[in-house]
């Protein structure tokens, strides 16, 4: 059984760093992509970032250079280091993967398994 339990969360200001874990379950963490999603208030749930099967890493334009996307085959742990953080990243974020060998990030509904998500929130 597939599961994705995120942790990390939490309160951050503006310019502030937060690291969000994901342990998965049910399948072997470095054969599949796995990444992330948000779903802001009153926005639509949206693509992150993930990382490939092959360890290629991929971000939304709106996190390029700011988020870290990285994964310990070893612990089953999926990580996103997000530092120089915006009031607009306020989001509870999602792990996610469908057991492929890539996520599209653009279009949310595609993806199969989702974790139950963790709250970010950033305000001065």
């Amino acid at each position: 059984q597939v599961q994705l339990v995120e942790s990390g969360g939490g309160f951050s200001q503006p310019g502030g760093s937060l690291r969000l874990s994901c342990g998965v379950s049910g399948f072997t963490l470095g054969y599949y992509a796995v990444g992330w999603f948000r779903q802001g208030p009153g926005k639509e749930r949206e693509g992150v970032s993930y990382i490939s099967r092959d360890g290629t890493t991929y971000y939304a334009d709106s996190v390029k250079g700011r988020f870290t996307i990285s994964r310990d085959n070893a612990k089953d742990t999926l990580y996103l280091q997000m530092d120089s953080l915006k009031p607009e990243d306020t989001a509870v974020y999602y792990c996610a993967t469908d057991l492929g060998s890539r996520i599209d990030l653009g279009n949310w509904r595609r993806v199969d398994y989702w974790g139950k998500g963790t709250l970010v929130t950033v305000s001065s």
